[in-house]
């Protein structure tokens, strides 16, 4: 039942605005008492834009763009995975809900380890070992419940439209479903399912502008809408989960429905603290990135960013320095804060902070970053890094000054590769430190029944001076995401850009001594100053790595932002 149209695609990307798959979304001004809906696919911010014309609130708006996301991005989020929402009703103080997988019960600290020994990446991700509980469904309901003024089965509308109807394949799709492992295969296709649905009858993905349609997902989301929240913890599609992670074709696991039942969203408190009188509002653990954003923006407070600007080489490099130490920090100390403790009082405290700064020089690069000493910081090891991608953030604003952040996952490119129901199950586990301890010493991240891994996913509202929200911002990109989101906060708050503007800036990312630049910009171009400041391993990263969205309440305005890398867009009310 699949078409290839160009007449369709045409028609969807005049809808979707002229430039949404070019590389040049729409950026919208409007005024406050329109909402506004932004996320890396059009069709998906349409969705949530939908639920603002219904008269739906910034969180309803959130939930009916993940839905949406679920079916037209179905390698980078949904309801397969998890996530972190963080809201703020009226401009009030930001409240943060925790919606990150868990690990079986049955999970121990050798989870992905075989004859003896850890895994490898590439041969832990697919399969049923790497996946977690999904939370997506238990924390929008648990958040719907607080926030939401649409019934349940109105968000789930749009999605359940596209999924039935169909939608056109994009770029992005087709280039994720072709990008393989080492061998060439291709974890979407893991399964008869997956394979039927998103690749030709020749074994080769689906060509751009090919119409799909996933009966499947409808129907599920059609029981989803009319039962509850409940139906996907228990009953069928629990038991469905459970037997596609212990009958999976690699790494098949024990997952039980016990361990559906039992998951529980949580509300969180934020991660706050100040930069230049702006209040900075993230997740906490078991997301790092409301840690790594912040410490990262206080240890550049020191420094005036706004004279050097953005084309300065020196301003690059300080960002870089900056990035090393909070990384470091993140690695050595951040989990699930259920399970070890986390000193995040003590990492974020002004002075401790102060002392890290005091480390960055404008003229010289360290030759070494280790992890500081917070006060009381408890005994902890940081690990080997391993890779982090996928992941969709969006965000909403509706008329009544309501604010949603939110990012959802399910960590790599289609996740673990099993399908159920028409969607892709997570690979988050392998979040999760494979190796437990290092030198003797217990690994904070490392896995355990029931705990949630670690994350970099950073959604942010920033509040001005005068208590206003005057930023929503999140990224996608695994462990690049609290940089993105750093980049973009100083290139409003320090360079008056527009968040469009912002997300457009070029990226580099440092978590340890290779600094990676955005490869074919200007910073790329910088690379000799950045060198004789002492960075001396310089590599080129390709931009597809980034996907950011953000909306401003700037000037008593509206304005949307989407990452130029991406196809996404800013979409209106």
């Amino acid at each position: 039942m699949r078409l290839h149209s160009l007449v369709f695609a045409t028609a969807l990307l005049l809808t979707a605005g002229p430039a949404a798959f070019a590389g040049q979304p729409a950026s919208p001004q409007v005024p406050p008492a329109i909402g506004m809906v932004s996320a890396a696919d059009p069709r998906a911010a349409a969705a949530g834009a939908e639920m603002l014309r219904q008269g739906g609130t910034a969180a309803d708006a959130a939930f009916a763009t993940l839905l949406a996301l679920n079916v037209v991005e179905p390698q980078s989020s949904g309801i397969g995975g998890g996530g972190y929402f963080v809201y703020s009703e009226r401009g009030g103080a930001a409240a943060t809900y925790d919606g990150r997988e868990k690990a079986p019960a049955a999970a121990n600290p050798t989870w992905f380890y075989r004859n003896g020994q850890p895994m490898e990446w590439p041969d832990a991700r697919p399969g049923g070992k790497s996946v977690g509980v999904p939370g997506n469904i238990r924390m929008m309901a648990l958040a719907h419940q607080r926030y939401g003024k649409l019934p349940w089965a109105a968000l789930f509308q749009p999605a359940i439209r596209l999924a039935r109807d169909g939608f056109a394949v994009t770029p992005r799709l087709n280039h994720a479903l072709s990008s393989g492992d080492d061998e060439g295969h291709s974890v979407a296709a893991l399964t008869p399912a997956g394979r039927a649905l998103y690749f030709g009858a020749d074994g080769k993905p689906l060509p751009v502008g090919t119409i799909i349609r996933n009966p499947a997902m409808a129907d599920f989301l059609t029981r989803l809408a009319k039962l509850g929240p409940d139906s996907f913890y228990v009953g069928p599609n629990a038991q469905a989960i459970a037997a596609a992670v212990n009958s999976a074709p690699h790494n098949p696991a024990p997952m039980t429905v016990g361990d559906l039942a039992a998951y529980e969203a949580k509300s969180r408190a934020p991660v706050c603290g100040t930069y230049r009188g702006y209040r900075i509002c993230g997740m906490g653990p078991s997301s790092s990135g409301g840690f790594t954003v912040l410490a990262a923006l206080k240890l550049l407070e020191r420094f005036d960013l706004a004279a050097l600007g953005p084309k300065s080489p020196t301003f690059w490099h300080l960002l870089a320095e900056s990035e090393r130490l909070a990384y470091a920090d993140r690695d050595k100390y951040l989990a699930d804060d259920d399970y070890v403790r986390v000193p995040l009082a003590a990492l974020t405290d002004p002075a401790y902070l102060a002392r890290r700064s005091a480390l960055i020089s404008p003229t010289t690069t360290m030759a070494r970053v280790d992890a500081g000493v917070p006060a009381g910081a408890p005994a902890a090891c940081a690990p080997a890094r391993q890779p982090e991608r996928g992941t969709s953030h969006f965000v909403a604003v509706d008329r009544w000054g309501d604010v949603a952040s939110e990012t959802s996952t399910i960590e790599s490119a289609f996740g673990s590769g099993l399908f159920v129901n028409g969607y892709y199950l997570n690979n988050e586990l392998t979040d999760f430190s494979l190796v437990p301890e290092k030198d003797g010493c217990v690994v904070a991240n490392r896995v355990e029944g029931g705990k949630r891994p670690r994350s970099s996913m950073s959604p942010t509202i920033v509040y001005g001076p005068d208590g206003r929200v005057v930023l929503a911002v999140g990224a996608a990109g695994g462990s690049t995401i609290p940089a993105q989101v750093i980049k973009a906060i100083i290139g409003v708050l320090d360079f008056g850009l527009s968040p469009q503007e912002a997300i457009g800036l070029p990226m580099i990312y440092s978590p340890a001594d290779t600094l990676y630049v955005e490869q074919g910009t200007y910073v790329q171009a910088m690379a000799p100053q950045l060198q004789a400041l002492g960075h001396s391993d310089v590599k080129p990263i390709p931009p597809g790595t980034f996907k950011a969205n953000a909306i401003g309440l700037l000037g008593g305005r509206l304005s949307g932002g989407a990452d130029p890398r991406s196809e996404g867009a800013a979409v209106a009310q």
